[in-house]
């Protein structure tokens, strides 16, 4: 698997369960969508994203995620 794709399935996969764990857990949970949302942001603005470099030393490489 590419580094693009684990990032594009981690952070919907932490939305969508935030989301759901603030409409059925503890309204809490929604911040940690929000701090999702606002590092998809600030990735997309400065192309740095911590979550590529920890993948990196994993041993994922860059590929095309939509091909």
């Amino acid at each position: 698997m590419i580094i693009e794709k684990v990032v594009l399935l981690a952070a919907g996969t932490m939305v969508l369960a935030s989301s759901l764990l603030s409409i059925y857990h503890a309204p809490e949970w929604i911040y940690l969508t929000a701090f999702v949302g606002a590092n998809l942001l600030f990735s997309g603005i400065t192309g740095f994203c911590p979550m590529v470099k920890i993948l990196e030393k994993f041993g994922l490489q860059h590929g095309s995620a939509f091909k």
